[in-house]
């Protein structure tokens, strides 16, 4: 197991810039669709335990944002950012998945262009 962990290891701290932002708009996503599965199942507890880990993401994602350097694009993206939080707080009050599917194509659509970037 050790092995396995420090290979995992490598593999995220070798990673370009692009590419680390790419790995974490895949994660979000990809919790924001079990999140979906888990309240059709009306699993509660884990749809909120998978939106909050996409919302860890999204925080993560606006933290490094460099405000200097980034300019209009930065500030639109926290404000992005900002919305998608907001959306999939309210998604989880209401338990409303389409909320959610919202906010994996806003996440997608970006992933896509930091991919065409990263690549």
């Amino acid at each position: 197991m050790n092995g396995i962990r420090a290979y995992q290891d490598t593999a995220v701290t070798t990673q370009s810039k692009g590419r680390l932002i790419v790995m974490l708009y895949d994660g979000a996503v990809k919790f924001l669709k079990l999140a979906i599965k888990e309240a059709e199942a009306k699993n509660y507890e884990a749809k909120g335990n998978y939106i909050n880990k996409a919302i860890d993401i999204i925080n993560e994602l606006n933290a490094v944002l460099d405000m200097d350097a980034g300019g209009e694009i930065a500030g639109n993206l926290r404000k992005l950012y900002f919305f998608m939080i907001d959306r999939l707080s309210q998604a989880h009050v209401k338990n409303d998945p389409q909320m959610i599917s919202e906010v994996i194509t806003l996440l997608e659509e970006l992933n896509q262009s930091w991919k065409a970037i990263a690549e």
